[in-house]
């Protein structure tokens, strides 16, 4: 039996997320990024389509590699400005009732204790659909404003990481105990005392010594994603996520990224399909194929292929400005995301020009364009050839992108048995994994775990 194909909605509190330039679109809706009724009509939108969770991605920090300078980061509207995306999860549940949330924290702006509790909130108050996206950070522009000099090496963001995994598995599976809340008000009892225990952690970043100051959720621990596939991201994802987002050129590249996650996983002491993998993927899709290559030609027009080749710069730390549209690129070790300098060499786009070119639609990911049967065999494709999960797929231009996904491919896949019909009950976790709602037993995060 062919396996189902997972989707999530792509997004960023911000006007321009992934395909810059298009929030100029006469039917882009992206500038009212800042108001509710534009994210609880995106819910409602993707819940219709049974998406299985919007994935918001955040940075700390603005885009000041391209011509060292926030010049064209400010024009373009590269994800900047960009709002808090938290503070938008409990609208969108209030709108809905199944569908998902991954939210991007960066480690780096946070600590464990206070964190934990505003994530234990949020799952409780969506009744367990909270994935948290595990960032390390990756601008030096985030580091300054928190009062850093700059980014920490790449390594040494993941040894923190792990650190603060640790403590948070501590307060969200070891601090109470099931049945530790009773409300019995006859007996003026809320809480039995000794049901909650103090966490006590030293380690290399953080230390603490204290309960956790919420009763566990529906998850207790969140779902985990994370992105990365550097060595040091692997090693880490294989023994953390439970959903790993990766960037890839070919379902060829991704096969190979897919199974080194899966095998990291298994080095870790979990099982290979303990981990949700996939890709970044945008979709143009028309009631026929000539409908879909004129909406292209459309969105082509208000592109800024500037704008992707800014934001690209920032996620490599490489200013491309400096080399003539033909110049070769000397790719090398950077403290930003190392996967996307490698994976740039990989495809081949080692000037300028070639840049500029994979950028026309403003970003560097991959495009299907097609009629609904066309757009459904490439799907296949990825997933099958790719041995990948699903795809977080990017807003082009909004709500538009999600509404024809939803009301064209959605059918299609769902007539050959790749899309799923309704929404199961339970968590997100569930959703995903059909295992229950918390973390499986081989997950390292259970250890602290004293009951349930």
């Amino acid at each position: 039996m062919s396996k189902l194909i997972h989707v999530n909605a792509f997004n960023m509190n911000c006007v321009g997320h992934i395909h810059h330039g298009l929030w100029t679109h006469p039917r882009d809706r992206s500038t009212e990024y800042h108001t509710l009724k534009y994210w609880t009509d995106i819910a409602r939108i993707l819940e219709k389509g049974l998406f299985d969770a919007i994935f918001i991605a955040d940075v700390i920090g603005y885009y000041d590699v391209y011509q060292q300078s926030v010049d064209l980061t400010l024009r373009e509207g590269i994800q900047l400005p960009v709002n808090n995306p938290w503070l938008l999860i409990s609208a969108m549940a209030a709108a809905t009732e199944h569908l998902g949330f991954g939210v991007t924290a960066t480690i780096n702006a946070e600590h464990p204790y206070t964190f934990a509790r505003d994530i234990t909130t949020l799952d409780q108050l969506s009744n367990g659909r909270v994935g948290w996206n595990i960032v390390t950070g990756y601008v030096d522009s985030g580091a300054r404003g928190l009062g850093q000099d700059g980014l920490a090496e790449h390594d040494a963001r993941y040894d923190r990481a792990d650190d603060f995994l640790e403590l948070s598995y501590k307060l969200w599976e070891g601090s109470w105990e099931d049945g530790a809340v009773i409300a019995d008000k006859a007996r003026r009892i809320h809480t039995l005392p000794d049901k909650v225990h103090p966490v006590v952690h030293e380690g290399p970043y953080y230390r603490a010594n204290a309960i956790h100051m919420s009763a566990p959720s529906p998850q207790r621990t969140p779902l985990l994603f994370q992105a990365g596939t550097s060595e040091r991201g692997r090693r880490f994802a294989g023994r953390h996520a439970e959903g790993i987002f990766i960037g890839a050129r070919t379902p060829a590249a991704a096969r190979d990224a897919s199974r080194q996650l899966r095998q990291a996983a298994v080095d870790a002491g979990r099982r290979p399909d303990d981990v949700k993998i996939y890709t970044g993927l945008a979709v143009v899709v028309g009631d026929t194929e000539a409908e879909a290559r004129d909406k292209y030609q459309d969105y082509l027009a208000h592109a800024s292929a500037e704008g992707g080749l800014a934001h690209f710069a920032a996620s490599t730390g490489i200013d491309f400005a400096q080399y003539d549209l033909d110049e070769p690129i000397p790719y090398g070790t950077t403290n930003a995301i190392q996967s996307a300098s490698q994976g740039a060499q990989q495809a081949g786009l080692t000037t300028r020009r070639r840049l500029l070119e994979q950028f026309s639609l403003g970003s560097r990911y991959n495009t299907i364009v097609g009629d609904p049967s066309q757009v459904a065999d490439e799907l296949e494709h990825w997933i099958d050839e790719g041995e990948i999960d699903g795809f977080n797929l990017t807003r082009i231009v909004v709500p538009e992108t999600w509404e024809d996904f939803a009301g064209r491919v959605v059918p299609e896949l769902q007539n050959r048995g790749r899309y799923k019909t309704a929404y199961g009950e339970g968590s997100l976790r569930q959703q995903l994994f059909g295992r229950g709602d918390r973390l499986p037993a081989n997950h390292p995060g259970t250890r602290w775990r004293r009951n349930g």
